[in-house]
């Protein structure tokens, strides 16, 4: 993994499709390695040759996850909503060989622009079906996954049809009675939003997680949150450690201090889904 991620530019990838124009560039500063740039912002990062260099920080956190929720090495069942480059189904096959994983990306066009520019491993295990996510959910059995990955946007916004209760008792069927859900969101103080989906979290797994950069937590600026749920406890100091230890620190709320929060909050339903609030107009994304 990178020794010093960014801090990544939130309202990130489609679960959406999105035609016209190139949406993988070269990086001029690094030979080999391309951006996902879609509506003129650069949106991910990735080098094929080193698929366990993650650019952005929020990527590093999801990996995070990734490493300590079983043993190094250990091949993993992985299905990752939202696409993009594929960074991290890539860092799964770099880091946990023959792990199978499926992508539900419905974006085809982008993703035969990834392929025909930056071919995924042979024999990589990664299989990309042309999908959203909640048909992609829905459409597979019980028991199958060790991980569930959430990182789709339409256009800035997550989709609020993949936060809602419903959903997320969708993700849990298709998890292993020990699997996790890990999901990439972004919001801004006081995190009204944000704090909807972690009460869904809350009523449908037994243990949640929020990490975020303190300038997001304190409301001084618009930022990306990970959540991360599961029925099982989480290496809770190995987070702890890991969020404190980065290049762009994150802070993990837990516990007693996750229900303050959560105060009269009431979880999404499919009948009052709301996508997630975009960036405000000349907000601050970086750190």
């Amino acid at each position: 993994m990178a020794d010093s991620a960014r801090s990544a530019a939130p309202g990130r990838r489609s679960d959406v499709g999105e035609t016209g124009g190139d949406r993988l560039v070269p990086d001029p500063d690094h030979q080999g390695a391309w951006i996902v740039r879609i509506g003129g912002a650069d949106q991910s990062w990735l080098d094929p040759s080193d698929p366990t260099r993650l650019e952005f920080d929020y990527m590093e956190r999801i990996a995070d996850h990734l490493d300590l929720h079983r043993p190094a090495g250990e091949r993993m069942r992985v299905i990752h909503i939202g696409g993009a480059g594929m960074n991290l189904a890539r860092y799964v096959t770099a880091t946990r060989p023959t792990s199978p994983q499926i992508v539900l990306e419905p974006d085809a066009a982008l993703t035969e622009e990834v392929r025909r520019k930056a071919p995924l491993a042979p024999h990589s295990g990664i299989k990309v079906r042309p999908v959203d996510g909640r048909a992609g959910i829905a459409a597979m059995r019980e028991d199958l996954a060790d991980v569930v990955i959430l990182d789709a946007f339409a256009g800035a916004r997550v989709p609020g049809e993949l936060v809602t209760t419903q959903f997320l008792a969708d993700v849990s069927r298709v998890l292993h009675p020990d699997g996790i859900m890990v999901a990439n969101v972004t919001d801004s103080a006081p995190l009204s939003w944000t704090r909807r989906v972690v009460a869904g979290m809350r009523q449908t797994f037994g243990h949640v997680l929020l990490e975020a950069e303190s300038a997001t937590l304190k409301g001084r600026r618009y930022g990306n949150i990970i959540l991360a749920a599961g029925n099982a406890p989480f290496p809770l100091a190995d987070v702890i450690r890991r969020c404190a230890g980065a290049a762009f620190p994150f802070r993990v709320v837990r516990g007693a201090a996750l229900s303050r929060m959560l105060t009269g909050v009431e979880a999404f339903t499919d009948a009052d889904a709301a996508s997630s609030p975009g960036p405000p107009q000349g907000g601050t994304y970086f750190s």
